[in-house]
Parts: C-alpha cells; sequence; structure tokens
C-alpha cells in the first residue's frame, strides 16, 4: 500500500509537504485512471476528424499555424521536448524534483491532457523508484508554463537528458535501464502535456511556504524568549488591545505570545518595574506577526488551488471539446510568492531589530554584547552584522518578480509571471531568516541566563533547553559558527512546532 495516495483536485498541503520532506511511495488513487483515458479517447477521436488542434498537429508558439502531418505527430512531441530542454544552473533539490513529478501527475489525472496511462505511470515510476530528473533551477519566465524545467524532467521519461539515482548522475537513459523501465515515446499532446503547467513554479512556492512556516513558528519562540531576556511586558499581548482593532491575524498572534510567556518567573518579577513601555520590535510583534500570518495563509491557499490545477494547454473536456486557453501562466503563484516573499524579510527584520536591542545595554539592561567580561570579550557583537547582512539581503530580494514582464516567442506570449524566480528565491530568502533566528534564539537564550534562577514560563524553558542542547552557555568567547549552524538546524527542522500546536494551526500542518 503506498504512503501517499493523490486524489487529483483533493490533495492537502500535509502530502505535498510530506512528499518534498523524504522518499515515499506514491499511488494514483483508482478513480482517476478513467478520466485519464476518456481524454485521451477525446484527443484521438479529435485527431480522427482531421480538425487542427493547437499542438497536437500544429507547431508552437508563434509556428501555432503551421500544420503537422500524421507521420511526424511523435517526432513533433519528441522535438518538443528536446528543444525545450534548455535550463541552465544548479539542479533543483531531490524534495523539489520529487514535488514536481507528483504535481505533474495530479495535474495529468484531473482528467484534461490528453495523455495515456503510461505516461502517468511511468511519471509515478519515477517518483517511487526515486529516480530524479536533473532539473536545472533557471530558464523559466513561468509562462507558458514551466517550459524549459519541465521539459528536463520529462527528457527522462524518454531515455534523455540526466538524472540522479540514489545521489549518483547518470543519463536518462542509464537510469530507465537500471530501474528496468521502458523509455515513454510520446504521442499526439502528450510531449505538450508534460511541458505546459505550472508545476515547478508551484514545487518552489510550496517548498518556500513549509520553509516560512518554520521560520514564522521560531519567530514566535525567539520573540517571547526575548521579550522575557530584556523583562520586557507581555501588556501589549492583551486580548483587549488587539480585539479593538479586530485584525484577526493579530488577535491570534497576541495569544500565541500571550500563552508562550504564561507563568513566566521572570515576568513576574519586574511586574511593577518603572518601564512604561518596550521598543516596537518588542511590544509591536502581534501588529507583525498578524498580517505575516494572515498572509502565509493566503499564499498557502493559491498554492494549494494550483497543486491540484490543470494547467496546460490545450485542455480536454467532456464532450470531446478540446479549447486552447492560459492556464499555464502562473501569475496567481508569482504574486502569492511575492507576498510571501514580503513575509520572510519582515520575520527576519523584526527579528534583527531584537537581536540589536539584546547586544544593547542601554535599552535591554543586559551586559553589552551579552558578555560579564566585554573588551577581552566580544560576545554577539559580529554574530549581530551576520543577521544585519541577512536582512539587508531580504529586503531586496523582497522585491516583487511579478511586476516584470519580458515578451517571448516573437511577442506571441507577450506578458509573462516571472513566478519561477517569484518562488525561487524564497529558498534563499528563508534561508537566510532562519539563520537571522538562529542568532536570535541564542542571543536570547543568552540573555535569560543573566536572570538566573529565576526562570521563564515552562514553554520558554522547554524551547531553552532545545537550544541548549546543541550549544551551550557564551560565558567566554569561542568558535561561533557552529552553534549558529546547529540552532538554524532546529529552525528549519521544526523543532518548536510541538510547543506551538495547541495554539498556532498552520497550513500544512495535518
Amino acid at each position: 500500500m503506498a504512503d501517499i495516495v493523490i486524489e487529483p483536485g483533493k490533495s492537502k498541503l500535509s502530502q505535498w509537504r510530506r512528499i518534498a520532506d523524504a522518499p515515499a511511495s506514491v499511488a494514483l488513487h483508482a478513480d482517476a485512471w478513467s478520466a485519464i483515458e476518456r481524454s485521451r479517447n477525446a484527443v484521438e477521436t479529435a485527431l480522427a476528424s482531421g480538425e487542427a488542434i493547437y499542438g497536437v498537429n500544429t507547431g508552437f508558439g508563434k509556428l501555432a499555424q503551421k500544420r503537422i502531418p500524421d507521420n511526424e505527430l511523435k517526432l513533433l512531441q519528441r522535438n518538443l521536448v528536446l528543444s525545450h530542454a534548455v535550463g541552465v544552473g544548479e539542479p533543483l533539490s531531490d524534495s523539489v524534483t520529487r514535488l514536481v513529478m507528483a504535481l505533474k501527475v495530479s495535474s495529468l489525472a484531473r482528467g484534461h491532457s490528453g495523455v495515456r496511462r503510461v505516461v502517468v505511470e511511468r511519471l509515478l515510476d519515477l517518483v517511487n523508484r526515486s529516480i530524479l530528473p536533473e532539473i536545472p533551477e533557471k530558464g523559466s519566465v513561468g509562462a507558458s508554463g514551466d517550459l524549459a524545467p519541465l521539459a528536463h524532467m520529462s527528457c527522462v521519461l524518454i531515455g534523455e537528458g540526466f538524472a540522479r539515482v540514489n545521489g549518483k548522475r547518470m543519463t536518462g537513459a542509464e537510469a530507465l535501464k537500471q530501474a528496468g523501465l521502458q523509455p515513454v515515446v510520446l504521442e499526439a499532446k502528450e510531449g505538450l502535456a508534460l511541458l505546459n503547467g505550472t508545476q515547478v513554479s508551484t514545487a518552489l512556492a510550496l517548498a518556500g511556504l513549509v520553509a516560512a512556516e518554520a521560520n514564522i513558528e521560531a519567530a514566535f519562540i525567539a520573540g517571547a524568549l526575548s521579550t522575557d531576556a530584556i523583562k520586557g511586558s507581555d501588556t501589549p499581548f492583551d486580548a483587549r488591545i488587539h480585539e479593538a482593532r479586530g485584525q484577526p491575524g493579530q488577535i491570534e498572534c497576541a495569544a500565541v505570545l500571550r500563552g508562550l510567556m504564561k507563568d513566566s518567573a521572570i515576568r513576574q518579577s519586574h511586574i511593577k518595574c518603572d518601564r512604561v513601555q518596550d521598543p516596537y520590535s518588542i511590544r509591536c510583534q502581534p501588529q507583525v506577526f498578524g498580517p505575516c500570518l494572515d498572509m502565509i495563509r493566503y499564499a498557502a491557499n493559491v498554492f494549494a488551488i494550483e497543486a491540484n490545477a490543470a494547467t496546460d494547454n490545450p485542455l480536454v473536456f467532456d464532450g470531446g471539446d478540446v479549447l486552447s486557453g492560459g492556464n499555464f501562466h502562473a501569475e496567481p503563484v508569482a504574486i502569492a510568492a511575492d507576498a510571501l516573499a514580503i513575509v520572510i524579510s519582515e520575520i527576519g527584520a523584526l527579528a534583527e531589530r531584537r537581536i540589536a536591542l539584546l547586544i544593547d545595554s542601554t535599552l535591554s539592561g543586559l551586559p553589552p554584547f551579552l558578555t560579564e567580561d566585554g573588551g577581552v570579550n566580544s560576545g554577539f557583537m559580529i554574530a549581530h552584522v551576520t543577521a544585519a547582512a541577512l536582512a539587508s539581503e531580504n529586503k531586496s530580494l523582497a522585491h516583487p518578480a511579478s511586476v516584470d514582464s519580458l515578451p517571448t516567442s516573437a511577442n506571441q506570449e507577450d506578458f509573462v509571471s516571472m513566478a519561477t524566480f517569484a518562488a525561487r528565491r524564497l529558498t534563499n530568502m528563508n534561508a537566510n531568516t532562519a539563520n537571522i533566528l538562529a542568532v536570535e534564539l541564542l542571543a536570547a537564550a543568552e540573555g535569560i541566563e543573566f536572570h538566573r534562577p529565576l526562570k521563564s514560563s515552562p514553554a520558554l524553558e522547554a524551547a531553552h533547553a532545545l537550544i541548549r542542547k546543541n550549544s551551550p552557555r557564551f560565558d567566554k568567547d569561542r568558535f561561533f559558527a557552529p552553534s549558529i549552524v546547529a540552532t538554524q538546524e532546529l529552525v528549519s527542522a521544526r523543532a518548536f512546532e510541538t510547543l506551538l500546536k495547541a495554539s498556532l494551526r498552520l497550513p500544512s500542518v495535518d
């Protein structure tokens, strides 16, 4: 029995997350095969009628007016795949490549693509035998679909291109032979159905979404821990303040922060202190986290719909209609990915400001740079510089990709989405933010040490213990970088997820 069953049009984000996270056996829901066969029959009927159908018996793009004779239809599809495999750059990661293939299975199985059963079966074979096509990360403008990267995926189906099998690079032909599989000889429309579609943009966007979820989880922990470390107030998280505004994400985020700080002895120790207000990076966390959470959910909804969509062209419908449209245009993914980029940048930018606060003794009340023997020890001085560099880089990367367009195919494809880059840059942005959060978590954990024997809340002490498991206290200077790496791995692995499950529900979580 398969670990994951793809039900076209109905698969959940949590399923796509599982496919990306680790190799798993994947199957198609039994009810989907009949729709695949119906759509193929419709293509065969349309071909037999002699009518001209875009990409089936005509050329592509600007060459769409060129009619192709019947005896060259197979060659047309093969040539399409080979000529479009023009990607450059580093290969997509194993996790994203698995996701691309699974998403393409789901799209073809909607029953609007007109491919034969064997095409879908072979894609499933690649997924289940961990034969990962080598897909260069650059070369798509997100319309007409992710043509170049999906061509590289499709090359392996026909015994061309390159693939990775258990980490070893080999030709597509070698990979198929080693697995005992025959190359697929593409029939009319099948090459076009494989290459049209938004699966690469969507896979990259889904990976960016899951990583952004990990970052906002860690940001809640880091923000609450920093608040306690500077002996900040939890009064700004009072429910009445946020209900007076009415923004739902803000209300929810304030509740999460209240829950994390509940029963903190450090907080109780300064209830009646003289400080009137904390800086915005502490006081306004719900007002920043709230819209970030709202945007994560917006993006997740767009990506969930796209992951279940039929996005090639033309599309085949019951009754035999074969309609040419533009579902390959990835503008929904591009705009949602741009929104997510802003979220990722803001989470990191706010964390950088809290790090600056923690190391500034005039505002935090903690020793300068979080070291008691300053001068001979630099403490967190340069760790903050790293965080500042990453935050600045993210601000540049957050510029929206979707506002750009360059015409292609001799102006036939005159307005494109740039969704692939919009989604691809999320990987680097998330990595930057995860490292900023790692520095803050270390700094906040260090700040807590100066208040011992007082303890923070049970939830934050549990987080503190996770941090300390791989990174002891900085009582004197030492080689710093390994602690950032170890703590960033906690962030990316979603080690703090269990501490938030009762109060925070994120889209990719079952």
